[in-house]
């Protein structure tokens, strides 16, 4: 187990982490809290893809998180450079880390080894303990400075690293660990990682994480058996379900949005599937929209020296990773259709491919009934007086009261507002005939500039607002948007153009002056503030109730409002909460319910 201090290269400089924490861990909100954590476990998986762990413990308390594992142990004895031990170089110094140095790590998730040490210095407190050599070794710090020498605080059998570390509220204020959040990571390790066992500990409870069968363990309710293919760097699975697609993608075991790796996937199954068909004698040509329409798929690649795009690691760059995923994906299905029945596979492409051919036409018959100019919707869209996309957003507001006070309330200039008759066509439920002819999505569409194939060429707002009331109804009609952006204008939400306002949910007057609270927290904050005072607290039960300059101030003026992106991490979830709750499976949706009914905080009674 050669590992030691010679093996730990070191790049100088932590100064700017405090100060600009968003260039490290994407932003300073939930996911970049949470992104803390993942760093630490991404370390502790490399321990397992060095092929030196299988046992990896994380601990979580409302405000701090600790992961353990069973690996080597971070190394202690002093770097012949610098002076002093590899342990505090890894905390403390950006860049230094075995992951730099091949040999010590072959595959790395960790990104250039900075994450100990941004979590380091982004923490209020951090304790690292190291079992190495029979001895018991641990080093505390303080927002990433060390407040003790690294010490000896016992003897032990055992290897392995222990990080315990509490987020700096002074960066991320009031924020606590989602245990929902950290569980589904767990799961999504363990089925990546065969063979490793994952304990998530909190509240006094234990959850165990372990997978035999990897990514297969992935697939349910799918119209074929996953289709399989494998090496010692890569692992890819597919099949189309029922309940709708999703692509997961991996690189040494941290999630990816995009990249190198799936424009090689892309490419060689659509050049497969139409070889194949040019030998059936079709003279159709499909496009990757075909394939992927209700695909499942997990990839997983292992490579040397990724290169992502951002700390959050959302797109992986690497261009040679291209051509090596293609060439393998294209052998090993090219094979595949040979040897196998492709009939279940390539019946749901030509399906898929009707049924874009079938939105085509209908969009083209509806493009030739209806002008973009804003005339399209006569009395419900208030259109903006800029033409600069970037500059302008789109308030999509239920109701025509609400609409009539937004459209009073807001900026003309770059403001635009579409107000919907009530809730919108359920599209889980719905026929594409029956979607693309329905008028409430047609007046979306036509206001937005964009097609049915998620194309944005001629989009006419940089950002679209759905702005619901803070009632059960709001929220249902929320979702049917959501629902709607997300199967077929998803490309809006990729690009993080769709938001969420979010609406005060008390107004309280103390002494002639208003305040507006955003959760019941909020309320009571303002109401201790002024104890002893009069106050009279206001529920806003719909957006109607507020007038225009109020509408304004708290929910669509720029400098004043609260907006909640929806990202594609999110959304990733939603494709699966979609189904679930907007679909045909009226079980699984009261299970839904029930299961989760003690999460609610704003019972609308």
């Amino acid at each position: 187990m050669d590992y030691s201090a010679k093996d730990i290269k070191v790049l100088e400089g932590v100064e700017a982490v405090r100060k600009r924490p968003a260039m490290y861990i994407g932003d300073t909100g939930k996911k970049g809290f949470h992104h803390l954590l993942f760093e630490i476990l991404d370390n502790a998986v490399d321990e397992y893809l060095a092929g030196y762990a299988d046992h990896i413990k994380v601990e979580l308390g409302k405000k701090w998180a600790a992961v353990e594992d069973n690996g080597r142990g971070i190394p202690v004895d002093i770097h012949p450079e610098k002076g002093k031990s590899a342990l505090e170089l890894i905390a403390t110094t950006l860049h230094a880390g075995g992951k730099f140095d091949r040999k010590s790590y072959k595959y790395s998730g960790g990104l250039h080894g900075v994450g100990v040490t941004v979590v380091n210095a982004l923490s209020e407190e951090m304790e690292i303990i190291s079992k190495r050599d029979g001895k018991i070794y641990r080093q505390k710090y303080r927002r990433g400075i060390p407040i003790t020498p690294v010490e000896v605080i016992g003897e032990t059998n055992e290897t392995g690293t222990r990080v315990y570390f509490k987020p700096d509220p002074e960066i991320f204020g009031d924020q606590e660990f989602d245990v929902e959040v950290v569980r589904e990571r767990l799961k999504e390790l363990s089925f990546l990682s065969p063979g490793l066992t994952l304990e998530l500990h909190y509240d006094g409870k234990k959850e165990v994480y372990r997978s035999e069968k990897g990514i297969l363990e992935l697939f349910e309710n799918v119209l074929y058996e996953p289709i399989y293919f494998e090496d010692d760097w890569i692992k890819v699975a597919f099949s189309h379900s029922r309940e709708g697609g999703k692509i997961l993608l991996y690189t040494n075991n941290i999630r990816n949005y995009d990249g190198t790796h799936y424009s090689g996937i892309k490419s060689a199954f659509v050049k497969v599937i139409n070889d194949y068909l040019a030998k059936q004698g079709k003279k159709t040509r499909i496009i990757w929209d075909d394939i992927e329409r209700d695909l499942v798929l997990v990839l997983s690649i292992y490579i040397p020296n990724p290169q992502f795009e951002g700390q959050t690691k959302w797109k992986l760059n690497n261009p040679e990773i291209k051509g090596k995923v293609e060439s393998f994906f294209y052998n090993k299905l090219k094979e595949w259709i040979e040897k196998n029945d492709p009939k279940p596979l390539i019946e749901k492409i030509l399906d898929n491919y009707k049924i874009r051919k079938a939105i085509e036409r209908a969009k083209e018959v509806e493009e030739s009934k209806i002008s973009m100019k804003r005339s399209i919707i006569p009395g419900k869209l208030a259109d903006a007086a800029l033409s600069d996309r970037e500059k302008t957003e789109l308030f999509i507001v239920e109701g025509e009261s609400a609409g009539g006070s937004a459209k009073m309330g807001r900026d003309k200039f770059t403001q635009a507002v579409l107000a919907l008759r009530g809730k919108i066509l359920n599209v889980e439920k719905s026929s594409i005939n029956k979607i693309i002819k329905n008028q409430e999505i047609k007046n979306i569409f036509a206001a937005l500039g964009i097609d049915f194939k998620g194309n944005l060429d001629n989009l006419r707002y940089g950002k679209v607002i759905i702005m619901t009331d803070a009632d059960v109804d709001g929220s249902h009609i929320r979702s049917l948007l959501l629902a709607l952006l997300y199967r077929y204008a998803r490309p809006l939400i990729e690009q993080g153009r769709v938001y969420s306002a979010m609406p005060p949910l008390y107004k309280i007057t103390v002494g002639g002056k208003h305040y507006y609270a955003y959760s019941d927290e909020e309320k009571e904050k303002i109401l201790k503030e002024h104890e002893g005072k009069k106050a009279t607290v206001q529920r806003y039960k719909g957006l109607g109730e507020m007038n225009p300059d109020q509408l304004w101030e708290t929910t669509m003026n720029p400098e004043t409002r609260n907006l909640k992106q929806i990202t594609l991490q999110n959304a990733e979830e939603a494709d699966r909460l979609i189904s679930l709750l907007l679909g045909e499976d009226v079980e699984a949706r009261r299970n839904f319910i029930i299961t989760h009914a003690n999460l609610v905080k704003e019972l609308d009674v």
